[in-house]
């Protein structure tokens, strides 16, 4: 097998990121031929296909998802030796892809985001948002460097590091018979009915874990966002358990009332997640790095 190309390389991460040829050429400035040409020449080379073409869209094989981290390991350290050739004096280059669960990505992305992106403006960062299962597959599968979620992952082949801490609270609308009440009960809740997050959130987890302290209640919706929840709560169909961060602009404006629940243990850590066979460069190590030193109880 003659030499593989940066060239190639590039190309074959950038389309297992972006799914398609035509993105993958957008992304690294080429002509759809030639994007093309490199990963037909570098499969040539291989001697077997990376990607299953599916309706116009690349998927990464059993071959390409094996050989995908070794190759951007390749282009990592190749543009490592260039910055060290420089003695150490150039920026830091390239791009984090960071899966961030819902709370996270919709309330907390300038905690996550914001410290690395004023240190390095020479990094480009791509964030996807989604429920916890989905982040921690899409840290497995690598389509993200870096996932940032709310539940608990136990995985192998993922190394979990706690961030900072976080809680969930209980609301209702103002105007709910629990919302005159300065202390409740667990029997208060009998009967309530409750607006909860879809089934892989680990908002859901812990809601169930907290319902199942309390009498039975009626599920009377299921929704995949926490603004949607929030809506529906101030539109009175029901009462949710949501995180702090979520309804904090509601109660201030008095559209949310939180509820006292003392006796819910509704605390959780945000973590993490980093692939074990990824490698850690100086842009990840960096980006690593400072989410450490900037993190807040």
């Amino acid at each position: 097998m003659h030499a593989v190309s940066p060239r190639q390389l590039d190309v074959f991460v950038t389309i297992a990121i972006a799914g398609s040829v035509r993105a993958a050429a957008e992304r690294l400035y080429l002509s759809q031929p030639a994007a093309s040409m490199a990963l037909a020449e570098l499969e040539r080379q291989i001697g077997a296909p990376l990607f299953d073409r599916e309706r116009g869209r690349l998927r990464l094989n059993d071959r390409g998802r094996d050989l995908l981290p070794l190759a951007r390991e390749l282009i990592e350290r190749h543009a490592e030796f260039g910055r060290r050739a420089q003695g150490g004096a150039a920026e830091l280059a390239g791009e984090i892809g960071v899966g961030a669960s819902n709370t996270v990505g919709n309330y907390l992305v300038g905690d996550l985001l914001g410290p690395f992106a004023e240190a390095s403006p020479g990094v480009s960062l791509r964030l996807g948002v989604a429920n916890t299962a989905r982040i921690a597959q899409g840290v497995l599968d690598h389509d993200f460097d870096v996932g940032c979620v709310e539940g608990p992952v136990t995985h192998p082949a993922l190394e979990s590091r706690p961030w900072r801490d976080d809680r969930l609270v209980v609301c209702a609308r103002p105007g709910h018979p629990l919302a005159s009440h300065r202390r409740l009960r667990r029997e208060d809740f009998a009967g309530e009915r409750w607006v909860l997050r879809e089934r892989g959130s680990a908002t859901r987890a812990l809601t169930e874990r907290a319902l199942a302290e309390l009498p039975e209640g009626r599920t009377v919706l299921e929704l995949d966002q926490s603004e949607a929840i929030k809506q529906a709560v101030i539109a009175g169909l029901g009462i949710a358990c949501l995180p702090a961060v979520a309804v904090a602009d509601a109660v201030q404006t008095g559209r949310l009332a939180i509820l006292p629940t003392p006796f819910l243990d509704l605390k959780r850590t945000l973590s993490l997640l980093v692939h074990r066979q990824r490698y850690r460069g100086a842009v990840l190590e960096a980006f690593l790095a400072t989410i450490v030193a900037a993190k807040k109880p």
